[in-house]
């Protein structure tokens, strides 16, 4: 397949379910992407009045946009050797994700070009202005690009703690927060090895690594804690990719367990704190009422909600179906204690 392939013929085999190898030159073939892309790009989903109905409607369009653009496809070779004219070296990142390849394999270009994104990513790291120091998240771990829900942690009155548990750890920035306002011991888990393994780098980065212990758990570790906090995914949707499963929690399990177990964590006048967006509500996914039923059948008190506005670049972009959604989103914490006091 060489460079002659236009982004027109290319677009229509890959709708068809063809999957095209490209042999040519790297840089043509990141053009044909783009191309691919933009054109996609000219056919949004129809409008729709109902908040929900636009947002479904959005997630499959994503849906069938990855799937289109993954029929453009290229050949790695043996060790993670990409052998085309102008081609980048791609063995480290490679082999930060897909181990060392002794076999020649086929992967899509656009999750190739995914991968040395978060080659750079790890390497570079995310700037914290809460920690005053970098993040470097690893691949299939969301980044800490959105500063509002590290901020809430950071600057929430806080009494006396001297264990936490971070549950749904991610990049373990949260876990990291607590360690640096004086938690003498943090339990961090994730369910996700590639998160654990990301928080434990950053724990070990940041000079935290003695105060916060990292573990493969779903949700809570064994035994309680005086303050038991969870940023969990916001969105009440099924996750496309392991990615997705940092924004979009399927049917709103996560969300749910944790509200109906972490009472059995906290230690007598302990506290929950549940960041979380508003942004599920306003899209008409899940109403307020709906989430403070479940406090209230889990036996949990608000003690106090605090709040902010959405600062993301997409919060002030009045394109797409999801625009005033986004323009009114407001990111909570939660501070949640048990009504019985145990």
């Amino acid at each position: 397949m060489g460079t002659e392939l236009r982004a027109d013929l290319a677009l229509r085999l890959a709708s068809q379910g063809v999957g095209m190898l490209w042999r040519a030159d790297f840089a043509d073939a990141r053009r044909l992407l783009s191309g691919m892309s933009k054109r996609l790009d000219r056919r949004p989903p129809e409008p729709v009045q109902d908040p929900a109905k636009s947002f479904y409607r959005h997630r499959q369009a994503r849906k069938n946009r990855a799937r289109v653009l993954g029929m453009l496809l290229i050949e790695l070779g043996p060790g993670a050797v990409l052998d085309l004219p102008r081609a980048p070296d791609v063995r480290a990142a490679c082999r930060e994700v897909y181990g060392d390849l002794v076999e020649p394999c086929v992967v899509p270009l656009r999750e190739l070009l995914g991968v040395l994104s978060a080659h750079q990513w790890r390497r570079d790291g995310v700037h914290v202005p809460a920690l005053n120091a970098r993040i470097h998240p690893h691949y299939g771990v969301f980044p800490p690009t959105r500063n509002e829900y590290v901020d809430l942690v950071s600057s929430a009155e806080m009494a006396r703690v001297g264990t936490a548990f971070d549950i749904g750890t991610g990049t373990g920035v949260l876990a990291a927060v607590l360690a640096r306002r004086g938690v003498h011991r943090v339990v961090a888990t994730d369910v996700a090895p590639q998160a654990v393994a990301c928080a434990r780098d950053n724990v070990r980065r940041l000079g935290v690594g003695d105060r916060v212990t990292v573990t493969q758990a779903d949700l809570f570790p064994p035994g309680r804690a005086d303050l038991v906090v969870c940023n969990p995914p916001w969105i009440p949707a099924t996750p496309n990719s392991p990615l997705d499963a940092a924004v979009f929690d399927r049917g709103g399990h996560m969300l749910s367990r944790f509200i109906r177990g972490v009472a059995d964590h906290l230690t007598v006048g302990g506290e929950a704190w549940l960041v979380l967006s508003d942004l599920a509500e306003l899209l008409e996914l899940r109403t307020r009422a709906q989430l403070l039923a479940e406090f209230d059948a889990a036996g949990l008190a608000v003690l106090e909600r605090l709040g902010v506005g959405a600062r993301h670049p997409r919060a002030r972009s009045a394109h797409g179906p999801l625009a005033s959604a986004r323009a009114a989103e407001r990111v909570s914490l939660w501070r949640l204690g048990a009504e019985n006091g145990k």
